[in-house]
């Protein structure tokens, strides 16, 4: 006879398990610098270890520097809190942290991986490069922590790495110290990450062989660089770029040379009259000063070394990392702005201000016959004039001579209506993060439907597969055919559906860059 538990034994049932739970001895791994004990989430479906330390305290002599091996420690290392964040100021709202604070000693990475890995298994790595322009962010951004990545059998790594002026000066001075070559070390510190990875993640059940990097905005762009940096080479072996790369003006990468002298003018007006001086000066001085910089002051270089050369010029001889990609973006990245009010005359009239002879040229690309045809053009317009573009040339490079698979999106579905964003018909620059992550709720306001939630999975089970295998396809998912192939795009949305790219007009138009006629 088959009896009903009763409400009171399921109850006991849960609390012996919670209990004993709580009691777990605490997960620990042996790592090359040392052993670290982390933490169990999920109700012990997993493990987590923050704050380890993947290089050396970038402080002192080693202030724009490339980074160097972390020291070894003797001991258990409490690896339960998240390091320190990386010298930045507040810059947008929805960057929230739950580290200690910026510093400069900030180089530290994050792993999670399922309850049951353990030393000698090959589970897939996923590396995530957090975006902020190179101005901002961190590992412990909520939206990226107890990723629901990791109950897809992955190991997922967040990191921190030098920003802004610490992470990207490239003065004269330092050319001078480091044989020509300066800047980038923000990227360096990327790859130092990379390395730790390679030699550490096998303690944790992960395979040092099959590792994807993964990142957004400035992470996209990070994942862009490092595919042709020569340090990086071997380190991964698939790559995810979600909403930009090194291929357009957002984010410029000049070179080092150009930089040298106005960095060099930045550092004459903090009034350090050596590199010693400079290294001894306070961060925050420094930081006040790089606050004042109009827009993103400092990003990569190509510089000789890190980076031998332009992403274009790399690509175009075919000397970027052949790795299977997933390119993509969002479809409202900049949107609302060009299009408010906007109205089918108002956009002939735009079209023939700004392109004069090539205003008909412009208004095939960008048709607006009537006004909501109108406003999705004028959205679609400034979303590739800021980040679709650089991401466009880069899927396209990809496809010409990547040698390998490439899987081209498009996330479409707006996001929620939040007090951040109130009109909730954007698919916004950032909307993805959380539907990759499976951290919907951390999104402070936002009503979710269950439809964002099947997305979200759907969403990690491609990003999963295809860290897995370097194909995302798999699962009962609609089918993600190559773009590299048959340029066919999906888009993300409710539901998932799968089309010819119907917006090549639009980019190869603006990769003509007609000036804009004012």
């Amino acid at each position: 006879m088959i009896r009903k538990s009763s409400p009171i034994c399921l109850l006991l049932v849960c609390f012996f398990a919670q209990f004993a739970y709580a009691q777990a001895a605490a997960p620990k791994v042996k790592t090359t610098q040392g052993e670290a004990a982390g933490k169990w989430i999920h109700d012990g479906k997993e493990k987590a270890f923050f704050g380890l330390p993947y290089a050396a305290p970038p402080t002192g002599d080693l202030r724009w520097k490339a980074p160097e091996p972390p020291a070894k420690w003797s001991g258990v290392r409490d690896a339960t809190k998240f390091g320190n964040r990386c010298e930045q100021w507040h810059v947008w709202d929805d960057y929230i942290f739950t580290d200690a604070g910026p510093s400069e000693d900030c180089l530290y990475l994050n792993v999670y991986e399922p309850a049951a890995a353990k030393r000698g298994g090959k589970l897939p790595v996923m590396v995530w490069i957090h975006g902020g322009g190179f101005l901002a962010g961190a590992g412990s951004e909520p939206r990226y922590t107890n990723p629901a990545l990791v109950a897809k059998g992955v190991i997922v790594v967040t990191l921190n790495y030098r920003l802004n002026v610490f992470g990207f000066l490239a003065s004269e001075d330092l050319a001078k110290e480091q044989g020509g070559h300066a800047g980038n070390y923000g990227l360096m510190d990327i790859v130092a990450a990379l390395r730790w990875v390679k030699a550490n993640i096998g303690a944790f059940g992960g395979d040092a062989n099959n590792v994807t990097i993964f990142g957004e905005s400035a992470g996209s762009f990070a994942v862009s660089a490092l595919s042709v940096a020569p340090s990086a080479r071997g380190l991964f072996q698939k790559e995810i770029g979600e909403s930009g790369a090194f291929f357009g003006s957002v984010i410029p990468m000049t070179s080092a040379s150009e930089r040298a002298k106005r960095d060099q003018a930045f550092v004459t007006s903090l009034g350090a009259t050596s590199l010693e001086e400079l290294r001894a000066m306070p961060a925050d001085k420094i930081l006040d000063a790089a606050k004042k910089q109009r827009g993103i002051g400092f990003s990569a270089v190509v510089d000789g070394s890190f980076l031998p050369e332009s992403l274009p010029d790399a690509y175009a001889a075919g000397r970027e990392a052949h790795v299977p990609s997933i390119i993509g973006w969002n479809r409202d990245e900049r949107a609302g702005v060009l299009s408010k009010g906007m109205t089918a005359e108002k956009w002939k009239a735009f079209a023939k201000e700004h392109y004069g002879d090539k205003a008909d040229e412009f208004l095939a690309a960008f048709p607006g016959n009537i006004d909501e045809q109108a406003v999705r053009s004028a959205d679609d317009f400034t979303t590739n004039g800021f980040i679709a573009m650089g991401a466009w040339r880069w899927v396209e490079g990809q496809s010409k001579t990547g040698q390998a698979p490439v899987y081209r999106y498009r996330f479409d579905r707006p996001a929620p209506a939040e007090p951040l964003h109130p009109t909730g018909k954007y698919a916004f620059h950032s909307t993805e993060l959380e539907y990759v992550f499976g951290t919907l709720d951390v999104r402070h306001g936002a009503t979710w439907q269950p439809a964002d939630r099947k997305l979200s999975d759907e969403v990690i089970t491609y990003w999963t597969n295809f860290a897995r295998t370097g194909d995302p396809n798999g699962g009962g998912l609609p089918q993600w055919p190559r773009y590299d192939k048959e340029k066919m795009v999906i888009h993300l949305d409710d539901p998932i559906t799968v089309t010819l790219d119907t917006t090549r007009a639009e980019f190869e138009f603006m990769a003509n860059e007609p000036p804009l006629r004012r």
